[in-house]
């Protein structure tokens, strides 16, 4: 094996229909990974996975019922676990809504949490001191730094994100099962249409960036083929910034 080469491995991608959770699925299947992709939207995830040449299973992993439909989905041990599925919510301090918290809190965080408890048999299966299994969550910088958008549950959930990588990463070292946390910058995404969308703000958004530019698909798909191969088996408990250097 070869220091990046993921080739062989299983890997789950929640939310892998669309956004950061598709740029990761593609970087695994064109890295030779066998991968699954999970999303609530059956059409949505189908496409999606015959575009790309890998699983797709429609769950709503906001449910057991919806995290037990994708546990059982994958056959055998997991290697690469990829806790990506999240939602967002922006609104004004004096008009944010209590079941924004609720949903973005039972999404971004409970999912995160259950999904992986629910995988954890396949992933000790497929664990061994030399090659880790490995659970990747996708935080935000948003959870680092306090953000300019009044997204309140959003950055406070993905901060909570961060801080169950490193809980579980504690818990999980002494069976090789490695916990790291990707947190991206600005990337074509759902999330960030809004402002992407629009020439100007998008403008305006890769100059904030010190680097000048919006994430790509390669730098996502980077980063997570990096934590899931050799070269990256002596990592856990990180919550890596990818995001051109605004978190600096």
């Amino acid at each position: 094996m070869t220091l990046f080469s993921v080739e062989g491995k299983t890997v789950v991608v929640t939310g892998g229909s669309r956004g950061i959770g598709r740029m990761i699925a593609t970087g695994f299947v064109e890295a030779g990974a066998t991968v699954y992709i999970s999303a609530r939207k059956a059409a949505e995830v189908e496409k999606t996975a015959a575009e790309l040449g890998c699983v797709a299973v429609p769950a709503d992993l906001s449910t057991p019922e919806g995290v037990g439909a994708l546990v059982e989905a994958v056959d055998g041990p997991l290697h690469v676990l990829v806790n990506n599925a999240g939602a967002t919510w922006g609104a004004p301090l004096e008009e944010y809504p209590e079941h924004a918290f609720d949903k973005l809190w039972n999404i971004n965080v409970k999912g995160v949490f259950y999904v992986t408890q629910r995988f954890l048999p396949q992933l000790r299966q497929a664990a061994s001191q030399e090659d880790p299994a490995r659970v990747i969550n996708v935080g935000s910088i948003d959870g680092i730094r306090v953000p300019t958008l009044e997204n309140y549950a959003y950055s406070a959930a993905k901060s909570g994100v961060h801080m169950l990588t490193r809980h579980l990463a504690r818990q999980l070292a002494g069976e090789h099962i490695t916990v790291n946390a990707i947190a991206p910058g600005p990337f074509e995404s759902k999330m960030m249409a809004f402002a992407l969308d629009d020439p100007q703000i998008r403008e305006a958004v890769a100059a904030s960036v010190p680097m000048g530019r919006i994430g790509r698909p390669d730098d996502m798909a980077g980063a997570a083929i990096y934590l899931s191969s050799r070269a990256g088996a002596y990592l856990t408990g990180t919550v890596i910034p990818v995001d051109g250097g605004i978190s600096c």
